[in-house]
């Protein structure tokens, strides 16, 4: 049975959730999630939402995912670990730091990898196996036939996302609020940047980033034959009618194994949509077909709200099966008990039977009265019940049984479980270099690679292994102190790694030696060509802990996340030598959606694609492998001019070539080793002085 996730921002909802069919819930518990703007929940909370739910079956899942710093680490395991004493399910992660320390504080808790990981391929999913996960949760942007290569041969358990909000950017590779608005999406305060307005020449008048909302219902079959465990409706932000409403209909849809009516698409289009819904990534079928907005004066659906609130509100709707059993002989107690589907029996003894003066008992008197089970959460499937003749048993005997078994089956069903748990410990602390980070320089295209630019001798050149194999002139003139290392494509689908394996051949021939890898998919293709291994931004590094993590994985070296402020960088305990970008175009968003097609309806990425914002603000739109696009910021990082980085314990610092010719490479490269005095033309500290939310 494919697993029904439904959303929880606040306890109305988790009621609104469970009252209408959702086998688990989803829900934040303290500021260390995803949906920080949501009414999360207290401890009190929490253990109060756990027992409601484990009383009626339904699991709970906690989200963890997001990017802390090492001062929040310690009260996130904290967090964990309670979560884990109260009853939680399983936890939702997103940063490898987090992983490290609920692993030492809550090591019986189920780890679930958030899709903020960007797990997208088979050896993604395997890679999250290895690092303990039982379930992954994909990347929304993959088709059908990505979906069911990884199913089929995944060791853990695979979950969709099915109804709810589409990110324009892969969840986990956006950075378009932190940079631009300073509040971090990876740290639960995404602005929504991609619902604003943009344009082209210079003007911000159209949606090009706001995508309809998904909607499976009429795909459930498909998905199951997919083999997917677990469906996840969006909504933590959403009200509780609309978890009712899109909850409700999709649990039936699956009970009922059909397809949805067309008063049940109106309903879920009605409870929210934006200009309809799309299937456009599950089809393999993106394009501008699949955008568009939530309209201002959108009236709400009172009726259908008012409705909703009627299945939950001082509604209890049984859903858990109960098989009752009695026993009526002369001369002992009447005996009445019960058993839930997971085989806990509770038993209870009344007095003895009377003989009978005028009308005895019967069996079916007996099963009628036990079988009344309105207003609990029980189900009554059938009663067993052994009446000997002749007897007489008051009626309210057996009502008070049948309250006296089920109330102490709930109690059982309530009980906190007995869990492991520990204590979260940083570990030893690494001392910073005390030597200047080495340069790296790392190209968009092999037409940057100059020969004045290889003259200068950055400690090592990374290029993109598309480039690489198409262009292996370019290396002509490579110094013998500079290492060779190749890019492969932060997302690379199943389907599409047999052609970057070869271009990843091609690298290792021409004599590259390192891979820096932005994806947990592209550790074991690049570990069997024997690369040596370093983590690019890609693989989210925020606090110490996620050092260690990678470490386990045998890279060499870390690119530390360009949210953190230099002075939390120069903090962190460094397990791993550790690269921080300081200067370049920052990536904002990483797209499925190619923008560029989108508005043309032809492939013209090579041209100069400038997206303006209302701020008049312009990004660059460029071509990333696979046909996607990639969204750079408007400004340029520029660091030479200031000391700190130097003083952040790097061991590296990364010159990030991409829209410059082959002369501002050249230009920036030696202002950083400390000649002349190049300077963009406008300019960002980028979040190194501000910070992120």
């Amino acid at each position: 049975m494919l697993e029904l996730l439904a959303p929880a921002g606040s306890m109305e909802a988790l009621t609104a959730a469970v009252q209408n069919g959702a086998d688990a819930v989803y829900m934040g518990f303290g500021d260390f999630n995803a949906r920080r703007n949501a009414k999360n929940f207290t401890e009190a909370d929490f253990a109060s939402a756990v027992s409601y739910c484990h009383l009626r079956g339904v699991k709970v899942y906690l989200t963890l995912n997001t990017l802390l710093t090492d001062r929040e680490l310690p009260p996130a395991a904290e967090l964990a670990r309670r979560a884990s004493e109260l009853g939680a399910d399983a936890v939702l992660i997103q940063d490898p730091g987090v992983l490290r320390a609920v692993r030492q504080a809550a090591p019986d808790l189920t780890l679930h990898a958030s899709t903020q990981m960007t797990v997208h391929s088979l050896d993604g999913v395997k890679a999250c196996a290895d690092l303990g996960f039982k379930r992954a949760v994909l990347s929304r942007e993959l088709p059908a036939s990505e979906i069911e290569y990884i199913c089929d041969r995944s060791p853990i358990e695979i979950e969709v996302f099915g109804h709810g909000a589409l990110c324009m950017c892969y969840s986990g590779q956006c950075y378009f609020s932190a940079v631009v608005g300073e509040r971090s999406g990876n740290r639960g305060l995404c602005a929504q940047p991609c619902r604003m307005k943009y344009g082209w020449n210079g003007r911000a008048d159209s949606y090009p980033l706001s995508l309809k909302d998904a909607c499976m219902a009429d795909r459930l079959r498909q998905l199951k034959k997919l083999g997917v465990s677990c469906l996840k409706l969006e909504g933590r932000m959403k009200r509780a009618e609309y978890v009712a409403v899109v909850t409700r209909i999709y649990s039936t849809l699956l009970k009922e194994d059909r397809m949805p009516t067309k008063e049940e698409m109106a309903a879920l289009e009605a409870a929210f949509s934006r200009q309809g819904f799309t299937q456009g990534y599950l089809d393999d079928n993106p394009g501008p077909h699949m955008f568009g907005v939530r309209e201002e004066k959108t009236p709400e659906p009172k009726e259908l709200f008012d409705q909703a609130r009627q299945t939950y509100v001082n509604q209890e709707n049984p859903r858990v099966n109960v098989k009752f059993y009695a026993l009526v002989r002369p001369e002992e107690p009447v005996q009445v008990g019960v058993e839930d589907p997971q085989g806990r029996v509770v038993t209870a003894a009344g007095d003895i039977p009377q003989a009978a003066r005028t009308l005895p008992i019967t069996a079916e008197q007996v099963e009628k009265q036990l079988s009344r089970t309105g207003g609990t959460p029980y189900h009554c499937l059938g009663v067993k019940a052994l009446v000997e003749p002749g007897l007489s048993v008051p009626l309210s005997t057996l009502n008070a049984l049948r309250r006296q078994v089920l109330e102490g089956l709930s109690q059982k069903r309530q009980a906190l479980p007995q869990v492991n748990t520990g204590e979260f410990k940083a570990g030893a602390r690494y001392e910073n270099p005390a030597a200047p980070p080495s340069l790296t320089v790392s190209v968009r295209k092999a037409g940057q690679i100059s020969p004045d630019l290889l003259r200068l001798a950055p400690a090592i050149l990374y290029v993109p292994a598309e480039e690489l194999a198409a262009h292996p002139e370019c290396l002509k003139g490579l110094r013998p102190e500079t290492a060779l290392g190749v890019i492969p494509p932060r997302v690379v689908w199943d389907r599409e790694l047999p052609q970057v394996m070869k271009q990843l051949e091609a690298a290792r021939e021409l004599g590259a030696t390192e891979a820096l890898i932005g994806n947990l998919g592209m550790i074991a293709p690049c570990k069997k060509l024997g690369f040596t291994l370093r983590a690019d931004y890609g693989l989210p590094v925020f606090n110490a802990q996620a050092l260690k993590e990678l470490k386990r994985f045998d890279f060499a070296s870390a690119t530390a996340s360009f949210e953190l402020k230099l002075a939390q960088l120069r903090d962190i305990s460094k397990a791993l030598p550790t690269e921080a970008i300081v200067y370049g175009r920052l990536p904002l968003m990483l797209t499925e959606n190619c923008i560029i097609k989108n508005r043309t309806g032809r492939c013209t990425c090579e041209g100069e694609n400038i997206l303006t914002d209302r701020k008049g603000e312009r990004f660059p739109v460029v071509k990333a492998p696979g046909c996607r696009s990639e969204i750079l910021n408007s400004r340029k990082l520029f660091l030479a001019d200031k000391p700190e980085w130097k003083k952040a314990g790097l061991t590296y610092a990364r010159l990030m070539f991409t829209t410059e010719n082959p002369w501002e490479c050249v230009q920036a490269l030696e202002r950083y080793q400390g000649e002349g005095q190049w300077s963009p033309a406008e300019f960002t500290r980028g979040l190194y002085y501000r910070g992120v939310e």
